[in-house]
């Protein structure tokens, strides 16, 4: 009997070392899901996440992490948070405005002055209202990661003015804000899953889409595409949310360490952020692609009454809050 209890013992503690877990002691296991290539900025943010978590637990929590759309799009991830079934995702703003609808603000072109802006708001009340909003959701906000600027690219036609829009129709996030956006500009919004999207512009379903340099690039779209204009329309962040059934089956103490490690993986994305879209830029434009730098003034004169016909629904003192920072930098810069 006790070579039988051995030979148990033994066993169990190779079955332990293969699943990763340390004998007597329960290791708490997120599950991370994404649809990102892994040479994203926010693919190696998440891993020094995890890196982190790992460090400030003492090895009792680590985060796996599924990349490139492996258990679904985005909106099918959101889902899953919902239900508890996965632990973390990162999404676009845009694409959780179907379920908390004050984040289409961030859909809504032009509202930003510049990325500093951008990040004064995000780490502003208001920018913390937005991200308890998707509690409502159960959702739970982690914080927000540099997604730069969205500008239009196309297969077929060089974008100088919102007229070049017209009768082209360009992939958007399935957000009715970013579709109305499109449509204020004279273009056909139509929304794809990202995972489908060079097939679409391979096979004309789509005649150009819109997104930030490091997308642009790490997808190959380039390849599709030869002309990428810096219209820099929308500055919509990603959101790094989890699970609210989950967040509240951690301990605080588990629930500090996981918000430590997110500030530390934030802080990472965003330093390297300007460097890589710079990179991404240069990339494309030695594959071959047009890079125009239009004059931003017809395309903001297009979507002012847009702006107008939005002051007064419920996202109308978001977007005055929003303003009011801007005013408030300008004069302080002054």
């Amino acid at each position: 009997m006790k070579n039988i209890t051995r030979q148990t013992c033994g066993l169990l503690f190779g079955l332990l070392l293969l699943t990763g877990c340390k004998p007597q002691q329960d290791v708490t296991t997120l599950r991370l899901a994404h649809a990102l290539d892994q040479q994203h900025v926010v693919h190696k943010a998440m891993v020094l996440m995890a890196e982190r978590l790992q460090h400030y637990s003492n090895g009792s929590m680590q985060i796996e992490i599924y990349s490139g759309g492996q258990l679904g799009n985005e909106r099918e991830l959101v889902e899953l948070l919902q239900i508890g079934s996965l632990a973390m995702t990162k999404v676009s703003a845009s694409s959780v405005e179907s379920f908390v609808p004050q984040m289409r603000v961030f859909s809504v072109p032009y509202i930003f002055n510049d990325n500093a802006h951008l990040w004064q708001v995000l780490n502003s009340s208001t920018g913390r209202q937005l991200l308890q909003g998707l509690d409502t959701a159960r959702l739970h906000g982690l914080g927000y990661y540099d997604a730069g600027s969205r500008s239009f690219y196309s297969t077929n036609t060089e974008i100088h003015s919102p007229a070049d829009l017209r009768g082209k129709k360009f992939r958007v996030l399935a957000s009715q804000t970013a579709v109305r956006m499109v449509e204020e500009l004279g273009g056909a919004a139509t929304p794809v899953d990202w995972g489908e999207l060079y097939t679409a512009l391979q096979q004309g379903v789509v005649d150009g889409a819109e997104n930030n340099p490091p997308s642009f690039y790490l997808s190959r779209h380039y390849e599709l595409s030869q002309y990428y204009t810096l219209d820099e329309h929308t500055a919509v962040p990603d959101v790094l949310i989890m699970s609210l059934p989950v967040w509240h089956s951690l301990t605080p103490q588990q629930q500090q360490w996981l918000q430590q490690a997110a500030n530390d993986s934030i802080a990472f994305q965003r330093a390297a952020w300007q460097q890589v879209s710079d990179d991404a830029l240069a990339a494309v434009k030695a594959a071959g692609v047009k890079v125009i730098y239009p004059d931003k003034q017809p395309f903001r004169d297009a979507v002012a009454p847009f702006h107008q016909s939005l002051k007064q629904t419920d996202i109308g003192p978001l977007l005055q809050q929003i303003a009011d920072i801007g005013s408030q930098m300008e004069q302080h810069h002054d």
